[in-house]
């Protein structure tokens, strides 16, 4: 691996370095103030990144109140990533070329390379039409060219605070470098783990997967197959049960005024899209393995397919009529949408059944909920 960016490579190296050399003092002065330090650190720096830096300005997943954007842009600096100018525009640039050689951090290269690797050798040729809109914020352009100052403020801050109420050393050590440790690599951990471990439930041609353990480290944001196939929908788990704060969070911040405009597929389009992709890639794979009960499964999927987008469609037409219709017709058309939405059921459990007798059949790889 050849080095290009020595002042990252000596800052991360560096405090890796500290982390190892101050270990035992660090044990020595431990105290109960000092986990809460890391904690309160970790959680906000984190959620941060992922609330601001990755679904609000990267994907545009919903509109921010000011105050809540300097929030979000402040808290940052304890995740030392750089400017969100300059993160959007890498992870622009992920989501355009994802897994071909112009994605920054692109898995193809080795878990090593995605996950740590690229920071020290990726020469970055800044391309503004990945951020033109970000560049008409002015908190985004203040924050991007006032960076330094405003990471060494805050930072120097939250060591100043931890000197109240704990020995100096387990505030540098639990308020610094073991809190940036843990967001550095949680972070990095969605650009390599997040590409190789875990199930592809909603787009199999991605090298995304979905997994819950680093959802749990990063905030929701393991949930990454669902990310890359919907990229921006605000929600990065969607079931009821996916640990994911962020969403939770922005769905409390925009009952109360301060976000607004989120962005979430609805059921009936999610399933809509995976079918199409359920399809698409069964049916080369079917022709590989031609035998007397192909034909029938290949028009099985056709029937199917056509009876599922069929209702699919007249479901949301007539949820579209219900928002105008008269209070003598809203009963006909609620009686309508409840028949639709039970045959719409059936046809989507037809749908899973004959994909999963599909791929145990012809023995093909499935991973998650979805081929």
């Amino acid at each position: 691996m050849k080095i290009r960016n020595w002042s990252i490579f000596c800052f991360i190296a560096g405090y890796h370095l500290l982390l190892l050399a101050l270990l035992p003092l660090f044990i020595r002065t431990f105290s109960w103030p000092a986990a809460a330090l890391f904690l309160a650190t970790y959680v906000i720096g984190g959620m941060s990144i992922t609330t601001g830096y990755h679904r609000l300005y990267a994907h545009k997943s919903y509109i921010a109140h000011p105050v809540f954007e300097w929030v979000v842009l402040l808290g940052s600096t304890l995740a030392l990533q750089w400017s969100a100018r300059i993160w959007a525009h890498d992870h622009r640039l992920h989501h355009a070329h994802v897994d071909t050689d112009d994605d920054p951090y692109s898995i193809k290269k080795g878990l090593w390379y995605a996950h740590m690797g690229w920071l020290f050798t990726y020469q970055r040729v800044f391309q503004p039409k990945y951020v033109r809109d970000l560049d008409k914020n002015p908190r985004v352009v203040f924050q991007d060219r006032h960076y330094l100052p405003l990471a060494i403020g805050v930072n120097a801050g939250v060591f100043a605070i931890g000197c109240l109420f704990m020995h100096p050393l387990a505030a540098f050590y639990a308020g610094f470098l073991l809190r940036v440790f843990m967001i550095h690599h949680s972070t990095w951990f969605i650009n390599s783990l997040a590409h190789v471990w875990g199930s592809r439930t909603f787009a199999r041609e991605l090298s995304a997967v979905d997994n819950a353990v680093l959802a749990f480290l990063t905030f929701g944001e393991g949930y990454h197959n669902y990310h890359h196939a919907f990229a921006s929908d605000y929600r990065n788990g969607v079931r009821w049960y996916h640990f994911d704060p962020t969403k939770w969070l922005l769905w409390t911040a925009s009952k109360i005024g301060i976000v607004k405009g989120l962005r979430a597929v609805n059921r009936i389009h999610l399933q809509r899209t995976l079918v199409k992709k359920d399809k698409k890639l069964l049916m080369p794979l079917l022709n590989q393995y031609w035998d007397d009960m192909t034909s029938e499964i290949q028009t099985k999927l056709d029937e199917l397919e056509e009876s599922f987008e069929s209702r699919a469609q007249s479901l949301m037409n007539r949820l579209g009529e219900l928002k105008t219709a008269s209070k003598a017709r809203r009963r006909f058309i609620k009686l309508e949408i409840r028949r639709l939405k039970g045959e719409l059921r059936a046809t989507w459990k037809a749908w899973l059944e004959l994909t999963e007798f599909t791929v145990e059949r012809y023995h093909l790889t499935r991973d998650g909920g979805h081929i």
